[in-house]
């Protein structure tokens, strides 16, 4: 199992922790143990259940308890799966997420099913070079995002999930076609210019929709922020029961349009100024101050058990080649995305429609 960093360091590298093992012996029999738990490897089962698919059982769950019980099993957790105490998490929101990841987890005891998940086919025209992201998701932690290009779209796919929104949905859709031009340093301070801008491209994008104009890829928004002053930072508690994410649309049009006609100072190699707007939260401080462009873009939020789904507007931050990010404009938050530097062996799409059929799989297993 490859775990992200401990929350908020999106920049380290993955974590590996292994959950089964397999010996192959003689005369084709093989013997599986299981991995999980503290009290070294013990006797599992594995079964293969169709193509791509395969379970993993554990046949000594005991070897998973915990002298201590419940309470030393969720601490153990909590230093592995965090790097902190519950002391340290003065959050009473995020202890209870943290709380319900803990027990929705636990109670697996190794026995999973495994799916296998492609990696993004990549073009010539795309953005950046598609792939898997670890994302700053608020109190959820850190999660892992795919990052697909589909023509003049791109979206950005769960592959871990939380008690919000679970894995397999699409927690963020970026719309290629309607790029924002941010304006000077200080005027990017303000939320509600940022605002304005963004609910204007959401409108141009609805009538484009009614008049048939959007699947036909007319039209292109690019909108500058008015000068405003900037006023003193304020701390804002995070929402407290809902969580971003992201589902999909109809696709439309060639790819690599609205890239072309880009305007921004990045196509010469020189990047903008970026800063993050007044009031808007963020997990993760150490986010890049230079930007090569932006796009209009919405993301998914739910309740607790995914319940009333909606897709909301923010906006797409490209930095650089390995790390992206998305402001929720509703929740006030910024997630910041950096690429999965691990290589995975044998993961590649066999075509495009074959990742295409994986990601409506994934997606209807928790739909």
């Amino acid at each position: 199992m490859y775990l992200p960093p401990h929350d908020p360091h999106v920049n380290d590298p993955m974590r590996f922790k292994p959950l089964f093992r397999i010996h192959l012996m003689e005369r084709k029999a093989a013997t599986v143990e299981c991995m999980y738990g503290h009290k070294g490897p013990h006797h599992g089962h594995i079964q293969i259940v169709k193509k791509d698919e395969f379970s993993t059982k554990c046949n000594q769950t005991d070897h998973h308890r915990m002298s201590g019980g419940r309470q030393e099993e969720f601490r153990t957790w909590l230093r592995e799966e965090w790097g902190r105490t519950l002391e340290d998490i003065f959050h009473e929101h995020m202890q209870e997420l943290i709380l319900m990841k803990f027990i929705y987890t636990s109670q697996y005891d190794n026995c999973l099913t495994y799916r296998r998940i492609y990696l993004p086919p990549s073009r010539p025209d795309d953005l950046i070079k598609p792939g898997l992201f670890k994302g700053t998701y608020g109190s959820h932690g850190l999660e892992i995002v795919m990052l697909s290009f589909h023509g003049r779209r791109a979206r950005g796919t769960k592959i871990t999930g939380d008690p919000n929104i679970p894995a397999g949905q699409q927690t963020v859709e970026i719309d290629l076609r309607h790029q924002i031009q941010l304006p000077d340093l200080e005027n990017q301070r303000n939320f509600n210019e940022l605002s304005r801008i963004v609910l204007e491209v959401r409108e141009r994008v609805r009538q484009e929709q009614q008049e048939g104009g959007y699947e036909a890829g007319e039209g292109r928004g690019r909108q500058g922020l008015r000068e405003s002053q900037p006023s003193p930072a304020q701390p804002r508690a995070e929402a407290p029961s809902r969580g971003p994410d992201g589902t999909p649309a109809e696709d439309g049009g060639e790819p690599g349009d609205a890239v072309a006609a880009a305007e921004q100072p990045a196509q010469s190699g020189q990047g903008q100024p970026f800063v993050l707007p007044v009031g808007v939260s963020s997990r993760n401080e150490d986010y890049p101050r230079t930007c090569r462009m932006c796009f209009y873009g919405t993301g998914l939020i739910a309740g607790h058990g995914f319940t009333s789904p909606e897709r909301t507007p923010g906006v797409f931050i490209l930095f650089d080649e390995d790390r992206f990010g998305f402001v929720w404009l509703e929740l006030k938050s910024f997630s910041l995305y950096s690429r999965v530097q691990a290589t995975f062996r044998n993961a590649d799409a066999p075509s495009p429609q074959a990742f295409d059929e994986m990601l409506k799989n994934i997606q209807s297993l928790t739909s």
